[in-house]
């Protein structure tokens, strides 16, 4: 194969796998300076590609576009190679439409015939499987052990996957981290838009929902504990993020904290989020998009995992003390599911002296 001069990367649907897919993107710049290299996005995410320095070109998926219009528009870029990070059918048809000569993805039924080069999964990758209630019930006859904190393991992130397809291209497979950019002026415009501009204390972030589901979910009213806790420590103000989805229990956590807290659930696009993390000194959330966009963007974030794995999906910074994870010992996590079917065991058994002790650890370290 040539050298490729203008490459389309097929992007990921969803926040937090598309920040995974960062390291893969900055191998491809490395070894492809000269190249064109574009993303295919949906529209929703196209925003958090805004200024990235491995890309040259952004091409959002808007929601009224049938896979022949975006392939449509995809001939009309001249691209030579095509790679394709999500496993669905759907996006090697979409490549394979716009007649791209080279197309290379992960091989997977019913899309094989559409790609060029069908690569077959990396020997160390682990899947996420979910696990059934049988299987929930024997493994938790072992007796709930004390929660830890645990580093993160590169060993089977999901960016490795990314990292391996971008390898077929001759890419650097070793691991980076994921990196964001947000402007100075776009920081700005937040601050005086939530109304901080007179916040003279640390400014702290907490993310209390999750989209998956509500397993992934530490309990309202001990995100209210710890913040409150936290704040008896050490003097923050605290902004609370998340989508409209969340604004219920957003609400709840602003109203237990009371004082000095600004509730922006449902109030910031997707650059206004990102500029808004920049304020933080730290972030407490659980495994959701916004932890990975917190932690590109270099902020010191603390993470609680229940139902999945940290394994598979941790945040990736640049500086690996600035990562606490957080997760109870609870045989039967990770189950990937969407509610747990038993009693909670892997969320309730992380208490909320552990949280605030990684809290005040992570915002003792920042500046």
């Amino acid at each position: 194969m040539e050298i490729p001069r203008r490459i389309l990367v097929r992007g990921t649907n969803w926040l937090g796998d598309a920040v995974m897919t960062t390291p893969a993107l900055l191998r491809l710049r490395e070894k492809f300076p000269g190249a064109h290299l574009a993303l295919l996005t949906p529209e929703k995410l196209a925003p958090l590609w805004a200024r990235h320095p491995a890309l040259n070109e952004i091409i959002p998926i808007l929601p009224r576009e049938n896979i022949f219009a975006a392939a449509k528009k995809l001939r009309a870029g001249d691209f030579d190679t095509a790679l394709v990070f999500p496993n669905s059918p759907r996006s090697a048809l979409e490549v394979f439409l716009a007649r791209i000569p080279n197309r290379i993805g992960y091989a997977r039924p019913w899309r094989n015939f559409f790609l060029t080069r069908a690569v077959a999964p990396r020997p160390d990758a682990v899947t996420m499987r979910k696990r059934s209630l049988p299987e929930i019930q024997k493994l938790i006859s072992a007796p709930i052990q004390n929660s830890k904190l645990k580093t993160q393991n590169f060993a089977s992130n999901q960016s490795r996957e990314y990292l391996h397809l971008a390898a077929a291209l001759g890419a650097n497979p070793e691991p980076l981290p994921a990196k964001l950019f947000v402007a100075p002026e776009e920081i700005a415009d937040a601050r005086k838009k939530f109304r901080l501009d007179s916040v003279s204390i640390p400014i702290f972030g907490i993310n209390p929902g999750a989209e998956y589901g509500p397993a992934k979910r530490w309990p309202a009213d001990r995100f209210i504990a710890a913040a409150l806790e936290i704040r008896k420590q050490m003097p923050c103000h605290w902004l609370i993020f998340g989508g409209p989805s969340d604004q219920q229990i957003a609400d709840h956590i602003a109203q237990g904290i009371g004082s000095s807290v600004s509730n922006l659930a449902g109030q910031t696009s997707l650059r206004e989020l990102m500029a808004a993390l920049k304020l933080c000194r730290i972030f407490l959330a659980n495994d959701t998009g916004p932890m990975h966009v917190a932690a590109a963007l270099g902020v010191p974030v603390a993470t609680i995992f229940g139902s999945t794995s940290p394994e598979l999906t941790a945040p990736l910074p640049a500086n690996e003390s600035s990562l606490k994870i957080l997760r109870s010992d609870a045989p039967c996590s990770p189950c990937f599911l969407r509610e747990c079917p038993i009693d909670f065991r892997c969320m309730n058994g992380i208490e909320i002296d552990q949280v605030v002790k990684a809290a005040i650890g992570l915002a003792n370290l920042s500046p």
